[in-house]
Order: C-alpha cells, then sequence, then structure tokens
C-alpha cells in the first residue's frame, strides 16, 4: 500500500499549495479556472469513453449500470446526504469540486491498474506516476475550491485498498473486461461533472456512483454460473 499513500500524500499536498494560492487570486481568475477543470474533465471523460468503449464485451452493460445505479443512488438520497455533509464544513460550492476531484483521482487506468500491480508484482510505477498527476490536479482543484479538496485522498485510499486487497485475494474476478466497463462508467460519470462545472447541465452525479458497483455483481454472477 506504500503507493497507494503516496499517492494520498500528494493530493493532500497538491490542496494544501492550491489552497494557499487560492488566497491570492482574483474572482475573476478563478472563474476562468473554474473554466478550464469543467473543460478538462469533460475531455477527460469522453476519453474513457472513446478508450475503452471498443474493448466492452458488453456494449449495453454501461447503460444498464447507469440506470441500476442512478435509481439506487435516488433512493438513497446520496447526492443531498453528500452536500449536507460537505456544508458542515463549507459554505461555497465544494460538493461540486469535491465529487469531480473524487471522480477525476479514482476513474483512471492508472488510479485502478496501480494498486492491482503493486499486490500482484510488486509493481509501484502506476501508482507513483498517478500520484504525481494527482498532486498537480489537486492544486489545480484547490485553487479553485479550497482545502476541502483534500478529503478525496480519503476516498482514494479506501477505492485503491479496494482493489488491492481484491487483486491479492479475488485475482480472478478483476479481469480486464471488467476494468473496461468500470472505465466507460467512470468516463461518462466524469463527463456529467463536467458538464455540471461549466454550468451545461446539472447533474447528480454522486447518486450514479452506484453504477461502478453493477459490473462487479455482474462479473460475480457470470463467474458463479460459469
Amino acid at each position: 500500500m506504500g503507493g497507494t499513500i503516496f499517492n494520498c500524500v500528494m493530493i493532500l499536498l497538491g490542496s494544501t499549495i492550491g489552497s494557499l494560492f487560492k488566497k491570492g487570486i482574483k474572482e475573476r481568475y478563478q472563474e476562468v479556472i473554474m473554466q478550464a477543470m469543467g473543460l478538462a474533465a469533460t475531455a477527460l471523460g469522453i476519453h474513457a469513453i472513446v478508450k475503452y468503449m471498443p474493448a466492452s464485451e458488453y456494449p449495453v452493460l454501461f447503460i444498464v449500470s447507469l440506470a441500476i445505479g442512478g435509481l439506487v443512488g435516488e433512493k438513497l438520497e446520496l447526492e443531498a446526504k453528500f452536500k449536507r455533509l460537505v456544508q458542515r464544513f463549507s459554505k461555497t460550492n465544494l460538493a461540486e469540486g469535491l465529487s469531480t476531484a473524487i471522480l477525476l483521482f479514482c476513474i483512471g487506468s492508472l488510479s485502478i491498474l496501480g494498486p492491482v500491480e503493486a499486490a500482484l508484482h510488486g509493481n509501484y510505477t502506476y501508482l507513483f506516476t498517478n500520484g504525481i498527476l494527482d498532486g498537480i490536479t489537486s492544486i489545480v482543484l484547490a485553487t479553485t475550491f479550497g482545502i476541502g479538496i483534500a478529503f478525496a485522498a480519503i476516498v482514494l485510499f479506501l477505492w485503491q485498498g479496494f482493489f488491492y486487497l481484491g487483486a491479492l485475494y479475488m485475482e480472478s474476478y478483476l479481469t480486464t473486461a471488467l476494468l473496461a466497463e468500470i472505465s466507460i462508467i467512470g468516463g461518462v460519470l466524469i463527463l456529467a461533472s463536467g458538464l455540471s462545472i461549466l454550468g451545461i447541465k446539472k447533474f447528480n452525479t454522486i447518486n450514479l456512483l452506484p453504477s461502478l458497483l453493477v459490473p462487479f455483481l455482474f462479473f460475480i454472477g457470470l463467474h458463479i454460473v460459469s
């Protein structure tokens, strides 16, 4: 888990640096940075969808996953509960920034394959590379949304820890096909987050997070049947 800890430390460090910059940046420049982050998230989401869609063995699965996950998230009111929790610590738009940060840090080939490689082969290259990238990203995000972006490090630790332990004890389930499906859904969520930041269309992205669990259940079911 050393690589994951490094990744989390870089986010904490980047968030601290970015929050210090935020204090000296005029509001109109913060608005430009906000637009830049929205465009970047939109581009990254589209990239993930285009990259992993051809590798999908079940082209309809991401649609079913988003529908089921969205219904579950709406039923549990995840978005509303998340915003109420964040508003206890901040009265700004931190909830939007934090949800975007969580998606950007957690959904990506480096963040998923990194802990798997570390667990199976002792290779920490992906995680160290991802840590540096996340550190830079957290600086930009914190410049816009503040130090609260650092809370994304907790979610990242749990996310990568899940894949690390999964690679150790459930290697047969973590197939390339499953990772492709997760990446497609993640790309859709990042795209939705980017569009929300840009003000084009507000999506309850947090309510869609349970969509990421549906492919796991689907592939576990296939494994049991076969």
